[in-house]
């Protein structure tokens, strides 16, 4: 679904260049669930924009669902997302001038979806809102408005979705809500899901874990809550 292949992003700096990603190689199958995380300045929010279209690399190629986004011009990247990626920000971003199902509807009618109103109920429904419907962001708090963004995100069934810090403005029992909820709707819809955090214990609700340290991958590995799923061995006690 997504494959980074020799991703350098580098930045001019008087004379010199600032290189913040050097050479990161992975790839993402369709249907994970990934977080990618670091400490700040290690260049994962930077990654994240190269594999979300938003950015093009210095050198390197990003393979989203098959088209080659340093092969495409802003306004083919920008349908390509509209299409097919979804976004969960520290933010929220949410607009404030209207309701919950107002915010979930936006989406679908920019891409003028006759049952829009019916699709953002059930999915406020799915994430638990189906009684806050009505309310305006500032009526709800962080963990609802979040769940509300995370909504908004799926609206238009996204094959990929990315979220930047998406627990960042909330407590660790909100935040571990809502992680709870991206796994549950990443195995319910079947769309990847790409979490960028600094938090290592949120990062190991996901299936894989890809550390960044000064611009290049340092690890990459299953999480701790994959490793306990999987079966035990044929024949083991």
């Amino acid at each position: 679904m997504l494959a980074a292949r020799d991703l350098t992003k580098e930045y001019q700096s008087g004379t010199s260049a600032l290189a913040v990603l050097k050479d990161v190689t992975f790839e993402i199958p369709q249907g994970a669930f990934v977080a990618i995380v670091g400490p700040s300045g290690s260049g994962k929010t930077t990654l994240l924009g190269l594999l979300a279209g938003l950015d093009l690399p210095s050198r390197g190629t990003v393979l989203l669902d098959g088209a080659d986004l340093t092969r495409l011009d802003e306004d083919a990247r920008a349908r390509l997302r509209g299409e097919k990626v979804g976004f969960i920000f520290q933010s929220f971003q949410l607009i404030p001038t209207l309701t919950a199902l107002e915010n979930v509807q936006v989406p679908l009618e920019l891409r003028g979806d006759a049952d829009a109103a019916p699709r953002a109920r059930d999915l406020l429904q799915r994430v638990g809102l189906g009684d806050r419907l009505g309310h305006f962001p500032n009526q709800l708090s962080g963990g609802e408005q979040q769940r509300v963004a995370i909504a908004r995100a799926f609206a238009n069934q996204p094959r990929i979705l990315f979220a930047d810090e998406p627990t960042g403005n909330l407590d660790g029992t909100t935040g571990d809500r809502i992680v709870a909820l991206l796994d549950q709707l990443n195995r319910e819809s079947g769309a990847t899901v790409v979490i960028v955090t600094h938090d290592l214990t949120l990062a190991e609700h996901a299936q894989r874990v890809i550390r960044l340290k000064d611009g290049v991958v340092v690890e990459d590995r299953p999480s701790r809550s994959a490793v306990s799923a999987a079966p035990a061995p044929t024949g083991a006690a």
